[in-house]
């Protein structure tokens, strides 16, 4: 069974995606910009695009019935690799100590709409 996770408290997709999809017992979201979701507008910084970004995710995850302590696996999509540690004082912000989800973090080429960062997650119900 599949369900499609849509909130107004993130940004709306940019193409022909969801949010994010309830597989029953796992829920994966696309890949979540720092974009303001009431603007459209990509914050300003590495540190400000993380925090919007995870706060994005916050909000499909809370529509979805979850928290980010269901989050077991993300993966961090960086512009630039040296934006590395910046970014991480601001994800170890939204996990709680000890149970952090697993993770990868990749240097691309280009993100969408010219963004710094973006963050996908696989959550455990």
């Amino acid at each position: 069974m599949k369900k499609i996770i849509d909130t107004p408290n993130a940004p709306a997709a940019i193409g022909p995606y969801a949010q994010a999809v309830d597989g029953g017992s796992v829920l994966i979201t696309s890949g979540q910009l720092g974009l303001d979701p009431t603007t459209g507008e990509l914050a300003q910084g590495i540190e400000a695009q993380t925090r919007c970004a995870l706060e994005n995710v916050k909000a499909i995850l809370a529509q979805a019935g979850l928290t980010m302590d269901s989050v077991i696996k993300t993966t961090v999509f960086l512009q630039h690799m040296s934006d590395f540690a910046a970014m991480n004082a601001v994800y170890a912000e939204f996990f709680t100590q000890g149970s952090y989800p697993a993770r990868s973090a990749v240097e691309v080429g280009a993100l969408p709409k010219g963004g710094l960062v973006e963050i996908e997650c696989i959550c455990v119900k």
